[in-house]
C-alpha cells in the first residue's frame, strides 16, 4: 500500500527528498499533487533491533551532536524551528564527545574505511544484543514483520572507535527542509549513508553546519562519509563526564538515553542505552512519488 507524505512537521525530510528529486519546492500543494498523480517509489526500510525489541526506521538514526540538538532543543519549542539553530550553536560552544564504537558492513567501494573486525568474517558483537534492564523497555510480538532474513555472520565487518562528536545514518538525502544530510543517498539502493565526525575543532564544526543546506559539508576533511549495508552502534559515556551517556534518536523519536541525559529520570524509553543493530530491507515500502521509481 503506497504511503502519501504531507509536510506537517518540523523537519519534513522525507517529502523534501521526494520533491527535491524533481526540483519541486517542498509545499503542501506539491505534496498533495504527488499523491493525486499516483506515481510510486520504492523505499528501503531499516530494522533497528536490540534483543527481541525491534522497530523500523525510514529516515535516519543519530547519536551524539545531531541527536542532542534534535531532542534537547525541545525545551525551546516556543522558539519554533529557530530552536534548532539556537541549540546547535549552544552545543558547539559546549561541545561533547562520546566514547563508543561503530561496526559496519561497507558497501562496495567503501571497504577501506575503518579497521577490520577482530573476528574476520563474523559480527564484531553479539547478534542478539540484550542490554541490562531491557525488561523495562517495549517488546513487540513475534506475529508481525521481523526484519530482513539476512545472515550477518558471513559478512566482512569493519570497525571505528571513538570518541565521537556525531554519528548519523541516513536513508534519504534530506533530514529536514534545509538540511541535506546525505547527498548521495538513494531511496532504494539497499544501503544507509553513514556520516561520522570525530576529531573536529569548533570552527570546523561551524563550517560543516553552514554547508548543510546543500550537502557539501560531506566533502570537508573532518567528515567521514560512506555507505553501509549493516551497522552496529555501541554507545558509550561522555568522554569528559563518565557518569553521563548520550541520546539515540531515530526518525525524530528517542530510542534510548543514557544516565544524566535530558529527561532520563522521567522517560521510559523504547530501548536501553546499549548496543543497537541496524539492517536494511531494500525497497520494502512504497511511497507516492513525483515520478515512478520502483526497484
Amino acid at each position: 500500500m503506497p504511503l502519501g507524505i504531507i509536510p506537517a512537521g518540523t523537519g519534513n525530510g522525507m517529502i523534501k527528498s521526494l520533491l527535491d528529486s524533481v526540483d519541486d519546492s517542498c509545499s503542501v500543494t506539491n505534496a498533495t499533487l504527488v499523491v493525486i498523480r499516483g506515481h510510486k517509489c520504492s523505499l528501503d526500510v531499516v530494522t533497528v533491533s536490540q534483543g527481541q525489541t525491534r522497530f523500523f526506521s525510514i529516515l535516519m538514526l543519530a547519536w551524539g551532536l545531531i541527536a542532542d540538538i534534535d531532542i534537547e532543543s525541545e525545551k525551546y519549542r516556543w522558539m519554533g524551528s529557530a530552536r534548532l539553530d539556537f541549540y546547535a550553536l549552544l552545543r558547539i560552544i559546549y561541545l561533547r564527545k562520546y566514547n563508543g564504537r561503530v561496526s559496519f558492513v561497507p558497501a562496495p567501494g567503501y571497504e577501506a574505511y575503518g579497521e577490520p573486525s577482530n573476528q574476520s568474517g563474523a559480527h564484531p558483537s553479539k547478534l542478539h544484543i540484550c542490554g541490562q534492564g531491557q525488561e523495562d523497555t517495549v517488546n513487540i510480538g513475534q506475529c508481525g514483520y521481523q526484519g530482513p532474513p539476512v545472515s550477518l555472520n558471513d559478512l566482512e565487518w569493519r570497525t571505528i572507535d571513538g570518541p565521537f562528536i556525531s554519528v548519523w545514518l541516513h536513508n534519504v538525502p534530506w533530514g529536514s527542509e534545509d538540511t541535506m544530510a546525505a547527498p548521495n543517498a538513494k531511496f532504494s539502493d539497499g544501503y544507509l549513508d553513514l556520516i561520522i565526525m570525530r576529531d573536529c575543532t569548533r570552527a570546523s564544526i561551524l563550517a560543516s553546519m553552514s554547508k548543510l543546506n546543500d550537502g557539501s559539508y560531506v566533502k570537508l576533511p573532518n567528515v567521514l562519509y560512506l555507505k553501509v549495508k549493516a551497522f552496529v552502534l555501541e554507545p558509550g559515556q561522555h568522554s569528559d563526564c563518565p557518569t553521563k551517556g548520550g541520546i539515540i534518536d531515530s526518525d525524530g523519536e528517542v530510542l534510548a538515553r543514557g544516565e544524566g541525559t535530558y529527561k532520563s529520570e522521567r522517560k521510559r524509553d523504547l530501548m536501553v542505552y546499549d548496543s543497537i543493530q541496524m539492517t536494511v530491507d531494500q525497497g520494502l515500502a512504497t511511497l507516492f512519488s513525483p515520478v515512478d521509481i520502483i526497484s
